[in-house]
């Protein structure tokens, strides 16, 4: 959907983004991670024109993004940043309509728009609607953040370090929300991070960059089994890679025909996860459930370890 074609920003001299290219698939999260000074935002920026590339170009549905003017093409792509970005003077409700109220749309499909996403996200319309933006917390403030940048619907969502000002247990729960809004609206998401975990977390793919390049880009599994340079070694983290491993797979994927006398653990769990649980009990297998409490088959550790192993 996306494709990026020697994407380049120089400032003078230094060249932040240097010859990038890169294709990101529908309804796909794409991850660039990158330490600070990367050219990470920037790549991001220069797909809805914040940044203007100095040569190259980015096409969306084979449409290059220069033929368009840069302020329609904004309009069509959500944009989250850090520290949600909400304009302090205007109500929650008023804050969520901002983009749906520039292209125009009916009050009434506004008004559908703003209580839909506000009870996706877990925020009462009727409590928060009228609210203002410092009396949220600022895991809601992040949301409603969030909220914003998809009220017109846009096909691609763009973000920016969302989660980085977040403590970790509302960071854990905001990225849980962002997996089940992507999959529920089939976005294209592209997310900046220099969290690598959260890259692994978040990502169908994960773009490593150091010093305006790609270094690699690929699946996160790939990335710790097949890396292409020291520095996305280095990244990745070798003295963790088989924990990073059974990150990347849930119990209901690994999960062996059968049952077992052993616990239960949800289908939906890391195999990182499910090893942990186990050591902690010390048990040797667990039974694998989904949602609707129904066997999936059964894990044991011996299984386990080996999904952690390179292949």
């Amino acid at each position: 959907m996306i494709r990026i074609e020697n994407i380049t920003k120089r400032y003078g001299d230094s060249a932040v983004v240097d010859g990038v290219s890169m294709n990101i698939e529908r309804n796909s999260i794409t991850v660039i991670v990158g330490t600070s000074g990367s050219g990470k935002s920037t790549l991001l920026r220069m797909i809805n024109r914040l940044v203007e590339p100095s040569q190259g170009r980015v096409l969306i549905d084979e449409k290059d993004t220069a033929s368009e003017p840069a302020h329609l093409l904004r309009r069509r792509i959500g944009y989250a940043i850090q520290g949600h970005g909400l304009f302090p003077h205007r109500s929650i409700a008023q804050n969520i309509a901002t983009v749906p109220r520039l292209l125009e749309w009916p009050e009434a499909r506004i008004d559908a728009r703003v209580t839909e996403l506000l009870e996706i996200f877990q925020l009462d319309p009727g409590v928060f609607a009228h609210k203002f933006p410092h009396q949220l917390s600022g895991g809601q403030q992040q949301r409603v953040g969030v909220a914003r940048a998809l009220a017109a619907e846009p096909a691609v969502l763009l973000m920016d370090e969302p989660f980085g000002a977040l403590d970790p247990v509302i960071r854990a729960k905001a990225q849980d929300d962002l997996l089940d809004i992507q999959r529920r609206f089939g976005t294209t998401i592209v997310l900046v991070t220099h969290d690598i975990d959260e890259a692994f977390r978040l990502g169908d793919q994960v773009a490593v960059m150091s010093h305006g390049k790609v270094l690699q880009c690929d699946r996160p599994a790939a990335l710790l089994t097949q890396p292409a340079d020291p520095l996305v070694t280095l990244m990745t983290g070798s003295a963790d890679r088989a924990l990073r491993l059974l990150s990347l797979t849930s119990a209901g994927e690994a999960a062996i025909p059968g049952a077992t006398a052993g616990i239960s653990v949800a289908a939906s769990a890391s195999l990182r996860d499910v090893l942990s649980d186990l050591v902690w009990r010390g048990a040797d297998a667990a039974n694998v459930l989904d949602t609707e409490g129904r066997p999936r088959g059964h894990l044991t550790v011996a299984a386990i370890l080996s999904h952690g192993r390179s292949r």
